[in-house]
């Protein structure tokens, strides 16, 4: 429509005529004289509303799930998030829950050798390719480490330090070929030279080719002059294979060590060593082994003769007689009367009754 004087008091004269019948219709209330022309058009434009409301409201719905999501998503998020953090404080609490048992075992093991160790936390591990076999801890010059000092944790020695930096430190474990420690067996005091296989056992020389060792013996470090690197007395491992005799002037054992290279976490350097040889009072006590029950066979005579057998788990020696057996040296038991069968009446042998009738008296008889 152009905008045009007559255009403009027909728009003036639309607008007065509606305020006009909202004047009326709020004045006359529930008798309002439009109120059959608003019922009408209820009538005419109801069903047109309710079609047209019936397309839009999915499209509402779904603007309205739109948003909806978005908030929906960020508290999903917000919730994985407290969940992860969640995981992280009870696995972290685990694991430091196992470092502190970790390290009460290593003090243990330094209280039982007098031995001063500065604690550390294994925090690399060295490449094994070519055998080499190193860790990093988180110790260093700032705290007193130096270079070739033992270092062990709450199983037993763990290796040496070859390399020190302010923080850190580089330790060569036992299990490196390149590793060799003096040791010295539990009890018999054998001497011997302990090196490195990889994840095979130590191979052990012992000086004496005809030492007495077998399977379960243990053995500890002899120790080094002044303590470096190696302070005597911590625990190595435990016999696992003896070679057989070959007539050398050495003898080969294999040892299992105590320590477990693959899964290190908490060591210790001995900063300070003890101030004599602990011995063997380092090694973790042996477990007590239950006596194994012999069986133990007795043997009683029955009333008809014949012997019975009875088991128990007594220690004596199986078939030996018992003080329910016989003994050789009692004297046998009268013979029971009323048993002709256990009780044969005796052969008279030979008498001097006369011949039976027919028979020639013979000289004796003569001379008589």
């Amino acid at each position: 429509m152009r905008d045009t004087r007559e255009s403009r008091l027909l728009l003036v004269l639309l607008i007065a005529i509606a305020f006009a019948l909202i004047t009326v219709d709020i004045r006359g209330g529930e008798d309002s004289p439009v109120d059959g022309a608003r019922q009408a058009a209820a009538t005419v434009f109801g069903p047109i509303q309710n079609g047209v409301a019936t397309a839009v409201d999915p499209v509402g719905n779904a603007i309205g799930a739109v948003r909806d999501s978005g908030e929906r998503h960020d508290r999903i998020t917000e919730l994985e998030r407290e969940n992860a953090e969640l995981k992280t404080r009870l696995g972290s609490d685990d694991r430091n829950r196992g470092r502190a048992r970790e390290l009460d075992r290593l003090l243990r093991t330094a209280g039982a050798g007098q031995y001063r160790v500065k604690a550390a936390e294994v925090i690399a591990i060295g490449a094994a390719q070519g055998f080499s076999w190193t860790v990093t801890v988180d110790v260093g010059s700032r705290d007193g480490i130096k270079r070739d000092m033992t270092v062990i944790n709450g199983d037993g020695l763990v290796g040496r330090v070859t390399t020190v930096g302010p923080g850190t430190a580089t330790v060569l474990l036992a299990s490196d070929p390149r590793f060799t420690v003096g040791t010295r067996m539990e009890k018999s005091d054998e001497l011997g030279f302990a090196t490195g296989q990889g994840d095979r056992p130590l191979a052990v020389q012992l000086l004496n080719g005809k030492s007495k060792v077998k399977k379960g013996d243990r053995m500890v470090t002899f120790g080094s002059q002044a303590s470096r690197p190696f302070v005597p007395g911590v625990p190595i491992g435990e016999v696992v294979r003896v070679d057989p005799l070959g007539g050398d002037l050495t003898r080969t054992v294999h040892v299992r060590p105590y320590v477990g290279f693959s899964r290190l976490d908490i060591v210790g350097v001995v900063v300070g060593a003890p101030g004599s040889d602990p011995r063997d009072s380092v090694l973790p006590a042996k477990p007590k082994v239950k006596p194994v029950p012999t069986v133990t066979v007795t043997v009683t005579p029955s009333a008809t003769g014949d012997i019975q057998q009875q088991g128990g788990d007594t220690g004596t020696v199986p078939g030996q007689d018992t003080a329910q057996g016989t003994d050789p040296n009692a004297v046998p038991a009268a013979p029971d009367a009323a048993d002709p069968a256990r009780n044969p009446v005796p052969d008279p042998g030979p008498t001097d009754a006369a011949p039976p009738p027919g028979r020639p008296a013979d000289q004796t008889d003569q001379q008589r």
